[in-house]
């Protein structure tokens, strides 16, 4: 009775395990036919009865060549053998198969039993791993205790070469030893993860610089069996932070060896740069550089407006910083936004110390107008000469006159005597006007009401010469700080010299103009005639000491003095002239250095 229980549940058993098994079963003849297979084979393979095992499992139509059944009906031994074939659905899929033989009591094999296991999935992830360790954007290594490279992905082989079987240490560095605090040897110690920085060599030879982390990635009962390092390369990122050292090098000694002072704020009006010329400049000794605060009361104001559109905030010619102690320093002064990307950053200012320039320029205006004397005073005795001879010659004539008893002769002596006499004493007079060294005095003026006054003043004068005297002004003209008396005089002689030359042509429809107009910092008056002109050989002459072309009418000082007093307001004067078609005098007078001389002139009390 027992064996018989025995035997049952042994029956029992063998169909349970046959069925709960969790892989594909299956029972071949030797004619490769199917002749019982389990649940998850049939759900698996689909439909199997009266079907051959390459016809279940392959979709095909004969037998595979190199059927692994074959094998085990021959040498009866269990085989193991990876395929492929097609599931149920007709998709593609990848197994393992376990053959081994069933055999009678002869030993014959009668039978093959066939275990499937699933490994599509597996080689999915396999393929998918691959995929991931070779195309991974960094390089890879699995290193074995021996610190060889037992496996290294394309990253890795593009950068260093062929690396499998090689220390790490010489294919990373070119080493022919381990390098000190090797990071993956203290992953092999402490089975932590490390991570450093590393230099090592290209393939190519050119340095490589990288950020290494090594982890574990098996383990065995002996310890870490293998340790994966993974390293990004950070050449181009060295190679950019070098450049921008260098940038930054170079851009800090351009600042701060830069004769300009320097200044920048940020957004909030904190002082980041100030170099040691704006030091200077401001005489600032603190280390701290200046609060905004402070700031506000040394900088122009200009400095503190509000943000523009473009970069530049403003571009003065001539400021003032007020520097500590109170000195009032004159610079060249420039303020510009500073921006990244369309971001502000803050504001910086670029300052000129004019007070060296102003020094020379004073001295340049003071040394042309002693050179301007010294010509005049060169000419000046071959005019006295020639009066003195006229003066000789009419009392040569009075006193024969008087010998002899001839009135007119006496009155003929004495119209020369006359006239010499007055040619002395204009001649004295504006020699004493042009030579006289004084600074002009300067005050603030109307340049178009001056015009208008000088126009209305010679108007009749000229109309009565047949010459019609215009005044053409710029609305545009702002007040400047003019001697107004000088300017009087240096139009006046260029309005008169005009007038002469319209009437020395002698032709109708005559004018003298005289305009005023803006000409970026130049204040500008201008006036032309359309009377004789002058041709290119008086051109030469028309500003050298005692030239005239009026004859025994003038003394040669009318345009020297006009010059002189037109630098003594730190300007110049041009001409343009065409013989048969007149002539344009033009006045040019910078208006920074018309407020430079304003701010140089002595105050009353100083002045006497």
């Amino acid at each position: 009775m027992n064996g018989f229980v025995d035997k049952e549940l042994e029956n029992h058993l063998r169909r349970s395990f046959f069925e709960l098994v969790p892989f594909g079963v299956s029972v071949i003849d030797r004619e490769f036919r199917v002749v019982a297979a389990n649940n998850s084979f049939e759900e698996y393979f689909g439909q199997w009865r009266r079907k051959h095992c390459y016809e279940v499992c392959k979709r095909a139509k004969e037998r595979c060549a190199n059927c692994p059944a074959v094998h085990t009906f021959g040498d009866g031994h269990v085989h193991v053998s990876d395929e492929s074939g097609v599931d149920r659905h007709g998709q593609g899929c990848r197994y393992v198969v376990h053959l081994a033989p069933m055999k009678d009591a002869d030993g014959q094999v009668q039978y093959i039993i066939k275990m499937t296991t699933d490994l599509t999935e597996t080689k999915r992830w396999q393929r998918e791993y691959d995929r991931f360790f070779e195309r991974v954007p960094c390089y890879v290594t699995v290193i074995d205790p021996s610190l060889r490279i037992v496996k290294a992905n394309e990253k890795f082989r593009q950068g260093f070469g062929e690396a499998e079987g090689r220390y790490c240490y010489e294919v990373y560095k070119r080493r022919r030893k381990p390098c000190p605090h090797c990071p993956a040897a203290l992953t092999f110690a402490d089975s932590a993860e490390h991570v450093s920085e590393q230099v090592g060599v290209h393939r190519d030879g050119t340095p490589a610089y990288y950020v290494v982390t090594t982890s574990v990635l098996s383990r065995t009962e002996a310890g870490v069996a293998y340790v994966i390092e993974m390293a990004s390369d950070l050449t181009k990122i060295h190679e950019l932070e070098t450049e921008l050292r260098r940038a930054h090098d170079f851009y800090e000694s351009l600042v701060r060896n830069a004769e300009s002072g320097i200044l920048a704020v940020d957004t909030t009006g904190e002082v980041r740069i100030m170099n040691a010329a704006a030091r200077a400049l401001t005489n600032w000794e603190s280390k701290r550089p200046p609060s905004p605060e402070r700031l506000r009361t040394m900088l122009p104001r200009e400095f503190f407006a509000a943000a523009q559109e473009n970069e530049t905030l403003v571009s003065l010619p001539e400021a003032s910083l007020h520097a500590v102690g109170g000195a009032e320093i004159p610079v060249r002064f420039s303020a510009v936004e500073l921006l990244s990307h369309g971001t502000r950053l803050g504001r910086a200012a670029l300052m000129q110390d004019l007070r060296e320039v102003k020094r020379l320029e004073q001295e340049r205006l003071e040394a042309e107008r002693l050179a301007a004397v010294g010509q005049t005073v060169a000419g000046l005795a071959h005019s006295i000469k020639n009066l003195l001879m006229g003066l000789e010659g009419g009392m040569y004539m009075v006193d024969t006159g008087m010998r002899r008893g001839a009135t007119d002769r006496i009155a003929e002596g004495w119209q020369i005597l006359h006239r010499n006499f007055e040619k002395t004493t204009a001649l004295v007079k504006d020699f004493l006007s042009f030579a006289k060294g004084r600074l002009p005095e300067l005050s603030p003026a109307d340049p178009n009401a001056l015009a208008q006054n000088i126009v209305e003043l010679y108007h009749d004068a000229a109309a009565k010469q047949g010459v019609q005297l215009e005044l053409e002004v710029s609305p545009h003209v702002r007040e400047a700080m003019l001697d107004a008396h000088g300017l009087e005089t240096c139009l006046t002689n260029l309005i008169s010299n005009g007038i002469d030359a319209v009437t020395t042509l002698g032709q109708p429809g005559g004018r003298v103009i005289l305009r005023t107009r803006e000409e970026g910092d130049d204040l500008v008056f201008e006036v032309a005639d359309n009377g004789c002109g002058i041709d290119q050989e008086v051109k030469s002459k028309v500003f050298t000491t005692f030239f005239t072309t009026k004859g025994g009418k003038g003394t040669g000082l009318g345009l020297l003095t006009t010059r002189k007093i037109v630098q003594e307001h730190g300007g110049s004067i041009e001409m343009e002239s065409v013989a048969g078609q007149g002539s344009t005098f033009r006045i040019r007078l910078p208006r920074s250095r018309l407020k430079a001389l304003a701010l140089a002139a002595p105050s009353p009390s100083e002045g006497g």
